[in-house]
């Protein structure tokens, strides 16, 4: 107990946290599943599109996004993303991540058709009685 109370006397309080910055814009980059990381071009903040370029970003005319390519390997682009985000934090545009909404399946299933070995009824076409 002695030790106890003499270092609490010698050492002093450890430094506490400061607040995070505040944030003034944000952004949200979206991990989608073919590896790429990405975010619309309109949902980018103006300050924010030349560090998406200095991290190696590219603008995709086609998809009106910045994309982090998936030819990067996985470090790299945890580097990357990594570097972009500690600069834009210090600009104070917050960012989120997301993974991309899974596409569709597809168009809804159609109803079951008529069970096996039952006879057709009144009014059915005759390419249905088959």
């Amino acid at each position: 107990m002695d030790a106890v109370h003499h270092n609490a006397r010698v050492q002093p309080e450890p430094p506490h946290r400061p607040a995070a910055p505040e944030v003034g814009e944000d952004l949200t980059l979206v991990w989608y599943p073919d590896g790429v990381v990405g975010a619309p071009y309109r949902s980018v903040p103006e300050d924010a599109r030349m560090v998406l370029y200095g991290g190696r970003f590219q603008y995709s005319p086609h998809e009106a996004a910045f994309v982090l390519p998936a030819t990067y390997n996985t470090s790299d682009r945890a580097l990357l993303i990594q570097s972009a985000v500690r600069l834009l934090t210090a600009q104070g545009i917050g960012v989120n991540f997301r993974h991309a909404t899974p596409a569709s399946a597809g168009p809804p299933a159609r109803p079951p058709s008529a069970a096996l070995g039952t006879q057709p009824t009144a009014g059915t076409p005759p390419s249905a009685r088959r």
